[in-house]
């Protein structure tokens, strides 16, 4: 039998205090993992305390990832809290601002690029020494409609987005030959507090986007967790470099 069980296995989700990422997090536990998980925010203790059971541990660490003369420390204090190893990275923290293009703020751009772009990377080369090190491991990158195509007043998520999806590429083909598997999933139009706003701000944007939506509706956080634990169990053992829409069917049409 395809095994899709996380038991035994240990994880580590940033941005995980809530959101797309707090539910992901919750269906590895669900699936077995011992899961730690990593935000800069105060509620990521809260958060953990919620998930942690005795047979499936969570534990929370606290930080900023785009400090990074201190991600090592941050890595090696989620390592320890899991026995040591580290066998899947979550790594999901994003940020979104939307602004015309002509008038977009350069600190904007800059906190945009360095959370959802920059700390993907810096946080897969630490956490994929350590995979490289035991000889296996998963990273999964959230990616986004916006790694295929750029959208509008978002230039800066989606210029980090579509790096994340050539990212995901690059590091696979480096290291899928060495036992570390690296895939990203693009969620569709998901029903977020990065999204919330827009039926407000860009009334147009959000009818048209509902309307090619073959499946009629936004994706819930729910949506993600079956191909989360796919890409993160031995199911998916043959799986590397692939940007996996979760979309309703958005791209097909």
């Amino acid at each position: 039998m395809v095994n899709f069980s996380l038991k035994g296995k240990t994880a580590v989700v940033t941005g995980g205090a809530q959101g797309l990422c707090n539910g992901i997090a919750r269906a590895y536990h669900e699936a077995g993992a011992t899961v730690v998980l990593v935000d800069v925010s105060d509620k990521v203790k809260e958060a953990a305390s919620k998930m942690h059971t005795a047979e499936a541990p969570v534990y929370w660490a606290k930080g900023d990832l785009t400090d990074t003369e201190h991600l090592e420390k941050l890595v090696d204090e989620c390592a320890e809290k899991l026995g040591g190893h580290i066998d899947i990275l979550l790594n999901g923290a994003g940020i979104q601002f939307r602004c015309r293009a002509e008038d977009f703020p350069a600190d904007r751009w800059e906190s945009i690029i360095k959370i959802n772009l920059s700390s993907v990377f810096f946080m897969a080369q630490k956490v994929g020494r350590k995979m490289l090190a035991q000889g296996h491991g998963k990273i999964i990158n959230i990616a986004s409609m916006c790694s295929f195509f750029g959208s509008t007043m978002i230039p800066a998520y989606s210029a980090s987005k579509g790096g994340v999806a050539q990212l995901t590429k690059a590091l696979s083909n480096e290291w899928a030959g060495r036992g570390v598997a690296v895939n990203a999933i693009a969620p569709g139009y998901m029903v977020t507090k990065l999204t919330e706003n827009m039926k407000e701000v860009n009334p147009k944007g959000y009818e048209e986007i509902t309307g090619r939506i073959p499946m009629g509706r936004w994706g819930l956080p729910e949506d993600l967790e079956g191909t989360a634990v796919f890409l993160a169990s031995d199911a998916s053992a043959y799986i590397s470099g692939a940007i996996i829409p979760v979309d309703g069917g958005y791209l097909g049409k």
